[in-house]
């Protein structure tokens, strides 16, 4: 098929400075009609210090339609996506969420239902949800999203309708390279043994478990539970308490790569403040905790293992400034993200689409 991207700027990960040179200092479009050949329609290139992640799209004619461009170059977005793991797509005509999810249907396919939640959202417009409601000055750590569970998303987009007045990036990083990058003994312990879950739903606990499983009744999310062999246990007042054992690493199922691939470092305890953690165990049982990681054993984690994880992601971070109505696609196998705090008033919306696992996303 005839290709409407240009070719790529610089190698996969990484090279000299000017093939690193930021989109934004690419020479100017010029006014042309979008009859141009295909390769003319949009241009591409790195962040600076992006070393690959993401690949940045941007229209190089007036008029581009998004959408129409997007689908005609479907396969090769996703070659491209496979390739990087991530993709900038700046400069578009992408104002709403309805022209957004639009947008990522046409490489996607139809979006998915948030379920089995692991943090607070809002639906905004059909399956696009606004991003993790945590409080501005909370960091949420780089990760895969579901990874805490056997079924997710093979792609995930966010769409940046208000920038923060400060801070408040999405930095993302290549889980191909986070695996390398981790002690090949961890990598090893983790892979065998894999991961354990264990979370408490309630409120002043985790998410209240109509949040999660978005229903009101006991006998569906027994059924879903079962499906995606989830140990669950009804507690009194309401109360509900699950255990999943899932994969620390995985496999792309069309690049063949091993990525890092869990929420470990998320759910142990050590990912709490120091105070807040001291606090919940000198009034609960740890296995009361509202959630913790074990591995898939129910032995514990050692701090220290989940203190390498977590540098192995710093290393691997990259970080840029959102723009207005900027969209970013992921691989959600390929690449982690995580978001840092922030000042002022800040709108990322998220989607997810493509489901990959054994009970499939929507359960």
């Amino acid at each position: 098929m005839p290709s409407e991207v240009s070719p790529q700027v610089g190698p996969r990960h990484g090279g000299s400075d000017s093939e690193s040179t930021s989109i934004r200092n690419a020479v100017s479009a010029k006014r042309c009609a979008v009859s141009l050949s295909p390769e003319r329609l949009v241009k591409t290139g790195f962040l600076e210090g992006g070393a690959g992640l993401p690949l940045v799209v941007e229209p190089c004619v007036e008029g581009v339609d998004p959408v129409a461009w997007a689908s005609s170059q479907r396969e090769l977005i996703v070659a491209r996506l496979q390739e990087h793991g991530g993709i900038l797509f700046r400069n578009f005509s992408v104002t709403t969420p309805v022209e957004f999810e639009r947008f990522i249907v046409s490489v996607s396919g139809d979006l998915l239902e948030y379920r089995y939640r692991s943090t607070p959202r809002s639906r905004v417009s059909g399956n696009v949800y606004s991003s993790t409601e945590y409080p501005a000055g909370e960091h949420i750590p780089l990760h895969n999203e579901m990874s805490y569970t056997t079924s997710w998303p093979m792609k995930i987009a966010f769409f940046c309708t208000r920038p923060a007045d400060e801070g408040g990036e999405t930095p993302v990083a290549d889980s191909r390279r986070v695996f390398a990058r981790i002690d090949p003994r961890i990598r090893e312990q983790f892979t065998r043994k894999k991961v354990m879950y264990a979370r408490n739903y309630g409120e002043r606990l985790d998410l209240p478990w109509q949040d999660v499983f978005q229903t009101t009744d006991k006998a569906e999310v027994e059924a879903y539970c079962r499906r995606a062999s989830i140990d669950f246990e009804w507690r009194g007042g309401d109360g509900l308490r699950t255990r999943q054992v899932c994969q620390a690493t995985a496999t792309h199922p069309r690049t063949g790569e091993e990525v890092w691939f869990n929420q470990a470092h998320l759910f142990h305890t050590s990912n709490l403040k120091p105070e807040v953690r001291h606090s919940l165990l000198a009034a609960c049982r740890e296995e009361d905790l509202p959630r913790n990681a074990y591995f898939g054993d129910g032995s514990h984690i050692e701090d220290s293992l989940v203190d390498e994880i977590r540098d192995a992601y710093r290393q691997e971070t990259v970080s840029f400034s959102w723009e207005r109505f900027d969209i970013v696609l992921l691989d959600n196998m390929l690449a982690a993200h995580g978001r840092t705090p922030f000042a002022g008033q800040r709108k990322i919306l998220a989607a997810m689409a493509e489901p990959h696992g054994a009970a499939g996303v929507e359960g």
